[in-house]
């Protein structure tokens, strides 16, 4: 069902009238820009008009549909879920027989199928409460985390990579045997040795960019499947 909306729905991502935004008073050059080019997204209208959290839905919804790793009745652990798009998605797909934990930082409004956590990735409690819910092994971890950036490349490349290799680290420890682990990284940023241990851990190892990814991000997304456990 959320297949053939998503496939209907970027179907019909047209071209409309380009919005123009005027700086109003008060208000910065840089929030200006930002504003149309929200106003100006073909992914932002659709995401609307298909009533998904977020334009970031699209992302997983490509991920899966090249991948296939949403199955009916999958466990699935959502890391940096809010507002909840990549969330909403994979319980569309794992349906009733499947679970779904949201965790971010930030509140995160209920979702329907999707079990909401807030709290810190790196509070010890938190992983006891991921794990709580889940009762057991998982199907799926995916991370859509992102440090905040600095503006110092080197600084911001070193807190990328660091926050790839502590949701690997935790995916490592609650995935199953076949399971998937998929994370937001960037161009040039998933370290060698990262790399290196996750081809020995999965089948398959693989980077993607979607689509509805911004073309001048420079973000990429990893998609690591068949966990030999």
């Amino acid at each position: 069902m959320a297949r053939k909306s998503a496939q209907s729905g970027r179907g019909g991502l047209g071209r409309s009238k380009h919005v123009r935004v005027k700086t109003a008073r008060g208000r910065k050059s840089s929030s200006t820009r930002w504003l149309q080019r929200q106003l100006n997204d073909p992914f932002v209208r659709e995401a609307q008009r298909l009533g998904y959290r977020s334009r970031a839905a699209f992302k997983i919804i490509e991920l899966h549909e090249r991948f296939g790793f949403l199955k009916r009745g999958a466990r699935v652990i959502d890391l940096g879920a809010a507002p909840g798009g990549w969330s909403q998605i994979a319980a569309q797909h794992v349906g009733g027989d499947g679970i779904v934990v949201a965790l971010d930082l930030h509140a995160m409004e209920p979702l329907a199928g999707v079990t909401v956590l807030e709290g810190d990735f790196y509070d010890d409690h938190i992983i006891d409460s991921l794990i709580d819910v889940i009762g057991g092994k998982v199907d799926v971890v995916l991370s859509d985390m992102a440090a905040p950036a600095t503006g110092h490349s080197n600084t911001d490349h070193l807190r990328i990579v660091g926050l790839v290799e502590a949701a690997y680290d935790f995916a490592r420890a609650v995935l199953a045997a076949d399971g998937t682990f998929v994370a937001k990284v960037f161009q040039g940023g998933t370290e060698q040795n990262l790399l290196a241990v996750l081809k020995g851990d999965f089948s398959k190892v693989a980077h993607a960019k979607p689509k509805s990814s911004r073309k001048e991000s420079s973000e990429l997304y990893l998609v690591a499947s068949g966990f030999r456990g």
